[in-house]
């Protein structure tokens, strides 16, 4: 069995246990020295995403729709369109929500989570001594693949927000301001589930993703990273870019899996939320929808 993963719901305060759609798949990867073999021939590379992916898209997967809102407990009323109305899994889960679901915050000096998810903060990345494991540093010109706009963001901050397969699947702009074409930087497709994170946080920096950039925002130059994982082995790109954006419109979309949306910012250009701050210190991921505040403008 695989260790239970808590976080802290912001909205109730409470700490509780994630519902994690297919535990006993992860216990096989990830807890247990067989699992590498699965994982090395086949759960990491393209082929196995584009494979399940294409299962998902099939008619026949439409059936999988109510047994999942029903175990994981989703809320209806928030789907744009009724569960019938879906052609497939995969339309179900990259599904839209009523536009009262998400309200956005709309303070002028908010910066909003850009999807619903568990969130990790951090203020300043230079004094941060690990992430989930000790030893464990986040390597920012890796994850750039470029020594100079690492240090663009070397003293920034950043937050972290994971989406696990029951969450609403859709990513948004945490700010206004002027954003780029995603460029691709190539990769692997290893799980972004904590369980595996914890193992190897270099996940983030070999793992495929799209980096972007908001300029001309309040806060200055905000990094955007879109990272793909298993059976994510695509990111639907929604709004016209490039394009002057509005904080909390859609930017795109991910399907089936789980994956990361990370967010960094420039030195002293944001203040965290304290929650955000706190869960994190405690080793714990905050759980927050988005169009909620991530911090301010410092």
């Amino acid at each position: 069995m695989i260790e239970e993963i808590k976080f802290k719901n912001r909205d109730t305060g409470r700490i509780e246990t994630e519902k994690v759609y297919g535990e006993n798949w992860l216990s096989l990867i990830y807890g247990s020295p067989l699992g590498k073999i699965p994982l090395w021939l086949a759960i990491q590379r393209a082929w196995f995403s584009k494979w399940y992916g294409k299962k998902m898209n099939a008619k026949k997967s439409k059936e999988k729709i109510l047994p999942f809102i029903s175990k994981f407990n989703l809320d209806k009323k928030e789907f744009l369109n009724e569960p019938s109305e879906f052609q497939s899994f995969n339309e179900f889960f990259s599904r839209e929500l009523k536009k009262n679901a998400r309200p956005i915050n709309q303070s002028p000096h908010s910066i909003v989570f850009p999807a619903d998810g568990r969130h990790l903060g951090i203020q300043n990345l230079s004094t941060v001594k690990r992430i989930f494991v000790k030893g464990q540093k986040f390597d920012l010109s890796s994850l750039f693949q470029s020594e100079k706009l690492a240090n663009t963001y070397k003293e920034g901050s950043m937050v972290i927000s994971r989406l696990c397969p029951v969450d609403y699947h859709r990513f948004h702009f945490p700010v206004s301001g002027f954003m780029h074409e995603p460029k691709l930087i190539n990769g692997s497709l290893f799980s972004v589930n904590p369980i595996a994170l914890r193992k190897n946080i270099s996940i983030f920096w070999q793992n495929k993703r799209y980096l972007s950039f908001i300029c001309d925002s309040m806060v200055g130059k905000v990094a955007c990273f879109l990272i793909g994982a298993t059976c994510v082995g695509s990111v639907k790109i929604s709004a016209p870019l490039p394009t002057h954006v509005k904080k909390g419109e859609e930017m795109g979309y991910f399907r089936f899996g789980g994956s990361s949306v990370l967010t960094i910012y420039e030195k002293n250009s944001v203040i965290l939320a304290d929650d955000l701050l706190d869960s994190t210190a405690s080793g714990i991921e905050l759980y927050a929808k988005m169009g909620q505040t991530l911090g301010e403008k410092l």
